[in-house]
């Protein structure tokens, strides 16, 4: 008996140690606060599911608070399964949840499957529900586009539109719904006679753009678009003009000056055919004297015809200067 009491109090004190020990592995595998807050929700959450997300390395915080307050807020069809299978796909459960209460307020239906496939697709599904049920105002950058007169046209709209959420999986975004309200302004306003009509009556270009059905394929629907300033810009159409006559002119200068050169070619040409024949005529002359020697060898020409054919070419001479002089003489004494 005296063995016994004295074996009691190590006894005591190792079971007062070993239950220490149990309550510290508790506490810090096992989120008792958190189990607590879950339970006094009216989410019922096991010991055993706590421990066992220490283990597949969740935070038992990021995947019961939303439980709780998706409860709260009426969904009883989100499981706690659900949640931690999308939190350890990579998705965020917290924002997936909001969007899910949102929706659910708003009367939209978003299915769970469906808001966690738009998160996962790397949308904010969350901002997504308030675009749908409030909707965006998207301004557009400054547009420029001609009409037929020739003047260019600045013009800006803004484009109110709503997020379609069957489509958010798969659309196109912001910047395609911009690109295609940009070619419709261009389109709307190159197909309007005057510049003055565009002014007149700039609602044409936002009726003619919204009739396109531009959200095709986008995850949005575009409810207006609403023309906020048109400017006038440049005359293009006269500086097209201005820029064809300076090409015009610079044509007819270079055809002229073809035609110039080809002037001043042919004249070098005729030039060189004038001392050609001047040649061919220097030539003949020369000839001559070599005739008459030939004659005088042969016997056919005499001295005496020597002489007389000298005789008339000084005759002709001397009547050719007296010709000369009577002229000049003439118009001396005519002046």
């Amino acid at each position: 008996m005296e063995e016994i009491g004295s074996l009691a109090p190590g006894l005591l004190i190792a079971l007062f140690f070993i239950g220490f020990i149990g309550l510290v592995i508790i506490f810090r595998f096992i989120p008792v606060g958190l189990w607590v807050q879950a339970i006094t929700s009216g989410v019922r959450v096991s010991f055993l599911t706590l421990f066992g997300m220490r283990f597949r390395k969740v935070n038992p915080s990021d995947i019961v608070l939303p439980l709780i307050n998706a409860h709260k807020a009426g969904l009883e069809q989100v499981t706690l399964n659900e949640l931690e299978s999308h939190f350890l796909s990579g998705g965020n459960v917290s924002r997936v949840v909001n969007a899910l209460i949102s929706a659910d307020k708003a009367g939209i239906p978003l299915p769970f499957k469906q808001a966690a496939a738009i998160d996962l697709a790397g949308r904010d599904v969350f901002e997504a529900v308030q675009v749908s049920v409030n909707p965006k105002v998207i301004p557009t950058p400054q547009v420029a586009a001609m009409a037929k007169n020739g003047i260019q046209l600045l013009a800006i709209a803004r484009v109110t539109v709503r997020a379609n959420i069957n489509r958010l999986v798969g659309g196109a975004g912001e910047e395609t719904i911009l690109a295609r309200v940009g070619e419709g302004i261009v389109s709307a306003i190159g197909s309007a006679e005057t510049h003055k009509a565009v002014l007149e009556n700039p609602d044409m270009i936002s009726k003619t753009v919204l009739a396109k059905g531009l959200d095709a394929g986008t995850a949005f629907e575009i409810l207006s678009i609403d023309i906020a300033d048109v400017d006038v810009g440049k005359n293009i159409g006269a500086e097209l003009q201005t820029d064809q006559a300076e090409a015009d002119k610079r044509i007819a200068q270079a055809k002229a000056e073809e035609r110039r050169a080809l002037a001043v070619a042919m004249e070098q040409e005729f030039k060189a055919e004038s001392q050609k024949q001047r040649a061919q005529v220097i030539a003949a002359e020369a000839q001559v004297p070599l005739a008459i020697a030939d004659a005088f060898r042969s016997g056919n020409l005499g001295v005496m015809d020597f002489q007389r054919y000298r005789n008339m070419q000084a005759d002709t001479s001397m009547r050719a200067s007296i010709a000369g002089q009577t002229e000049t003489g003439g118009q001396g004494s005519g002046t």
